[in-house]
């Protein structure tokens, strides 16, 4: 599976980006898969459903299924499951798309700039990225992708992945 991380800080427009680059690369007929690292945590189960109840009662595992989808939650109260281990996990696929996990996995990554952002870019600091997507012009030494043409993004990634 070939990947790509998409990083960037809060509200620079990462999941918008990846929201128009998933399409894209559908169109393209490929079979595309999407991680997000969630910093602030989230619960897919809702206090009174019956997957909730398993958790709550100690269930390290739960898998709940339906005619369409499935998901498998698992509690990692050790330590935050690592991106390689993530990804081992998905279903065999041509794309993997990875928003967050900044430096973690030897992915090539495109930062995400907005006009207006006050934290120092991440690029100077962080050798897999391969690009930056910015809504301004941005001073490096990296290709600068226009944040607003998720078409040209996907050509970028499209080239530099060998994707067909």
């Amino acid at each position: 599976m070939k990947t790509i991380g998409v990083i960037g800080f809060s509200n620079s427009g990462k999941t918008t980006l990846i929201e128009k680059l998933i399409p894209i690369f559908r169109a393209r007929g490929l079979a595309v898969a999407a991680i997000k690292n969630a910093h602030h945590g989230f619960d897919m189960d809702r206090p009174g459903k019956d997957s909730y109840r398993y958790r709550d009662a100690g269930a390290g595992q739960v898998l709940i299924a339906t005619g369409q989808r499935w998901a498998l939650l698992t509690e990692t109260p050790a330590a935050p499951a690592p991106l390689e281990h993530l990804l081992d996990l998905l279903a065999p696929c041509d794309l993997v798309i990875v928003e967050g996990f900044k430096s973690e996995g030897d992915i090539p990554r495109i930062e995400v700039r907005r006009a207006g952002t006050r934290e120092a870019p991440i690029f100077p600091h962080n050798a897999n990225v391969i690009a930056v997507a910015s809504d301004r012009p941005v001073e490096t030494t990296l290709t600068v992708l226009d944040l607003n043409d998720a078409a040209k993004i996907a050509a970028f990634i499209a080239n530099h992945l060998q994707l067909p």
